[in-house]
Parts: structure tokens; sequence; C-alpha cells
């Protein structure tokens, strides 16, 4: 193992809200040159390198200090690292020579040899991203870019090393900074890789994921929902004992997945790359699709080419209540997740436009089988503008294989949160309003209503909330003497003023 020259920093604590602040600054070197939807791909992975080299770096620092020299017991203590990294493929070795034409195809050899010594956990992850693609300009430009951006994650302030950082989620926190920032001004690609935190959060507090759980989502963007129930189960229960599933369909954003849950940590996932509607690829042993506990998901709304042509010929059988309309893939994703639920233990929660909630012909046949099949547990209206690149208001379902009841609750949510200058915010205090009426399953005046499927059945199975939900307030009765009072009142003001004024003009010679 040869000693990486990196340069001597201040070891010195670091806010969250620093290296937050430094990575963003770092897109500068982009901007005005490169889209933001192209350019994050290489932020990203630029903090990808920076972060393993540096945590290599430091342990390997730790060991020679400890063993002196001898590489030789210094190279079998690395070998027990949670990745492997080359000298040669080091943010430092390429950082040294970054005035020297070919940044761009040295970077690609770095990355695809951190790829190859690591295959069981970053297999194919670089494989879509290249820093020697013309997207970043001639061969000049693109080698000034990618030195202005190897200077920017050299500067002090970037120093990720755990002796600096203590905790490893800091470098995660701000790779989801990074994401949830790119999503903001990406337009309607956000919603490829990114579900607002807190509806993530919100949707995984209602699924109490538990130690020993198999969670799934089929549509996992950059896999922040994921690692949301993955982190609920270490911080409530102090265990690692759980395993992510996750299928994404977009290339690059497979690829943030892939690197979100290595920078977190998040070592028992199997994360793959395909379109779930037409190529499931989280199947078991008998190449059946594999059953989880939770599943959870933000899908794309209303997809127009979802793989309605080979529904009806669907060898797992996920459209047998009916296949969705040609152009509206909602319910495709909403069955292909029924279908993964585990027979006891099985309950998903699901981000949907609200036309799945009324929308007729095919859509209506296949939400009656799931009402009457009694897997229909609480529909949630959100507030308009949550999400990145829609202002549309949406709903989250929650399904179930072992109700309670048979019964389906339903909330009206929309009116509950922050205003902001593009996006609203649901608050903390929003969040633990939904819990707690999840949790108690009763009415609440204007808020919510427990229905029966005779109820539901009597609406011919639409599911639209005001139906349920009466947010309709009296107003308070007017009291018409008192406005009569008022009225006299200020015609003796005006009568008096006018008075007034007609002693001001004849004072300055008017009549």
């Amino acid at each position: 193992m040869n000693d990486l020259t990196t340069p001597q920093l201040a070891q010195a604590a670091v806010s969250q809200d620093d290296i937050n602040a430094a990575v963003w600054a770092a897109c500068d070197t982009f901007r005005g040159t490169v889209d933001p939807s192209i350019y994050k791909d290489y932020v990203l992975t630029m903090l990808f390198l920076k972060y393993v080299s540096d945590v290599w770096q430091d342990h390997y620092d730790n060991y020679k200090a400890q063993y002196g020299d001898h590489p030789e017991l210094i190279a079998e203590m690395l070998k027990n690292e949670r990745f492997v990294l080359p000298a040669s493929a080091s943010f430092y070795a390429l950082h040294a020579l970054r005035h020297t034409p070919g940044n761009g195809e040295r970077i690609d050899k770095a990355l695809h040899a951190i790829e190859d010594a690591n295959l069981s956990k970053l297999r194919d992850v670089f494989q879509d991203i290249s820093f020697n693609s013309n997207k970043l300009g001639d061969e000049q430009q693109k080698n000034d870019i990618l030195r202005h951006l190897l200077e920017d994650f050299a500067k002090p302030a970037l120093n990720l090393r755990e002796g600096r950082v203590g905790n490893l989620d800091v470098i995660g926190n701000a790779y989801e900074f990074l994401i949830k920032n790119f999503a903001s001004t990406s337009g309607k690609k956000a919603g490829e890789f990114y579900t607002p935190p807190e509806v993530s959060t919100l949707m995984a507090r209602l699924m109490a994921p538990q130690p020993g759980d198999e969670i799934c989502d089929p549509t996992c963007g950059s896999g922040s929902l994921l690692m949301k129930c993955g982190r609920l189960i270490r911080e409530g229960a102090g265990s690692r004992k759980y395993a992510l599933y996750g299928q994404e369909a977009i290339g690059s954003t497979w690829a943030l997945a892939k690197m979100n849950m290595f920078l977190h940590g998040e070592d028992n996932h199997r994360i793959e790359w395909g379109d779930t509607i037409r190529n499931p690829k989280l199947l078991d042993g008998t190449n059946s699709l594999k059953h989880f506990d939770i599943v959870v998901a933000n899908p794309p709304f209303s997809l127009e080419k979802w793989g309605f042509e080979g529904a009806d010929a669907d060898k797992f059988s996920r459209f047998r209540r009916g296949v969705p309309p040609r152009t509206k893939g909602d319910y495709a994703f909403i069955l292909h997740m029924v279908e993964t639920m585990k027979p006891c233990t099985g309950r998903m929660a699901v981000v949907v436009p609200h036309g799945v909630l009324f929308r007729g012909a095919a859509e209506g046949r296949i939400r009656q089988q799931l009402i009457e099949e009694n897997l229909l547990d609480v529909v949630i209206g959100l507030p308009e503008k949550l999400f990145y690149g829609t202002g549309i208001p949406a709903a989250v379902l929650l399904l179930r294989k072992n109700k309670v009841d048979d019964h389906v609750l339903f909330i009206d949510a929309s009116r509950d949160f922050e205003a902001g200058k593009n996006q609203n915010v649901l608050r903390e205090a929003d969040l633990q309003r939904i819990q707690a009426t999840v949790a108690a399953r009763q009415a609440v005046p204007r808020y919510a209503h427990l229905a029966t499927q005779a109820q539901i059945a009597e609406n011919d199975f639409n599911l639209n909330i005001p139906r349920y939900v009466d947010t309709f307030q009296e107003e308070a009765p007017i009291d018409l003497m008192a406005v009569r009072r008022e009225r006299l009142e200020l015609k003796a003001d005006l009568a008096r003023l006018e008075t007034q004024m007609d002693a001001y003009l004849k004072e300055l010679g008017y009549e």
C-alpha cells in the first residue's frame, strides 16, 4: 500500500450546515455552463469519491501510526474495511494531476477501478456516468471545469475525514441535501429521483418498521424513502436487522441510490436497475415476485407509457383485478405493490394523484376490488405544492393484508402546512396529527371520517375525500341590529366630517 498524499488539514469538528454549504458552493463551477439536471451527477459522484478517499486515508494513517513501517500488516488490516480504494483511484491522485490534460478520462478510470475493486457493492454504478462526456464542452473547457471541481473538493471545508465529521450520516445527509436542492431546481424531472423529506418521513412512520422487516420501494429513486424506514428501526430498536430492496428504471438515478446507500452505511440492501412493471427484478428463488413486510413508493404520476401492451399476459398475474388504462399507469404500480405484500405482515404506503381516488371505468373496477377484498386501510389527502415539479395535491393510500376491521379511514390533511415561496411544507405538528389520527382510527370533526364498506359502496366506490370528510364550517350568525347601529354611527361620523370640512373651506374663502 502506497501512502496517499493529502494536505495536512485541521481536524476541528464541523457542522452539517458547513459541509452542506461547501458542497453547494462547489456547484458554482458548473452554473451558467451546464444544466443542473446534468451536473448533479458529476457533483454527487465527486462527493462520493472524496468521501471514500478521505475515509480510506484516515484509516490508513491510523494503521500506520499503530503498526509503523509494516506495509504488509497495514495492507492486511485494510482488507477488513467496508470498501477497497486502489491508490491510483483516490481523489488525491486525481487532484495532483489536475493541471495536465485528460482529467475526464482519469476520473472515469478511477471510478471504474473503484467499481472493480468493490464489485459486490458497486457493480455497474458508474457505467452511466462519464466525466469524459462532451456534455461538459470541448476538451479544453471540460478539462478546466474538472480542474476547478477537483480544487473545490480539495478545500479544507470539504475535508471529510472521520476524525473531522465524526458521524457517517453527516456525509449521507450532505448527499441528501444536494439531491433535494437539485430537485428544487429541476422542474418536472425532480420527481424521478426525490420525494420531499417530510412526505417520506410520514410514510415511514405510518408503516412502523420493525427489526427483521424486509422493506421494498419498487420505484426507489435516490433511495431516501427506503433509508427513512431503516433509520426508524435503528433509532427505535437500536437494530440493523432489516433488509432494504428497491428497483429504479433510470440508470443515473439508480446509481444515485447505490451511492446513497453506500454513504449511509446501508450495506444490507439490494437495488436493481430496470422497469418494475415490464421487468420486475426483485424475485424469489422460484422466479416469483418476492414478498415484503413493507412496500412503499412514490411512483411517477399517471405515467403514459407504463407497459399496457404486455399487461394481459403478465406472468405474475398482477393485473387479474383489471388492466389499468393505456395512458395512466397509477394502478399498475399499486397492483404490483399489492402483489408483493407478505400474506400476514404485508403493509404498504403509496403516493398517488387524486384522480386515482375517483376516476371510473377500469380504474373504478380495480378500486372496487381492492375495497371489497378489504385491503384499503387509510386515505390521506395532502396539501398542494408539496412535490417538486407539480403543484397538484396528492394523496397517500395505506393498504394492509391483515386489517383490524373492514372500514376505511379518510383524513383531509390538505389545510395543514407551512406555505413556502415555491413549495409548501408539512410541519412536524402536521405529521404528528396525521399519525395520531391513523393510530386512533376514529372520526375527527372536519378532519377525519371512518367509513364502512356500505358507505363507500353507496358512493359507487368513489374515494374522493370531500364525500366523506365534511370540512364545511357554518359562519357565525349576523346580528342585524348591531350592524344597523354601526351603520347609523358611521353616518353620524360622516355628517360631522362634512360639517367640519365646510367650515375649513369657508375659512379658506371657498363657498
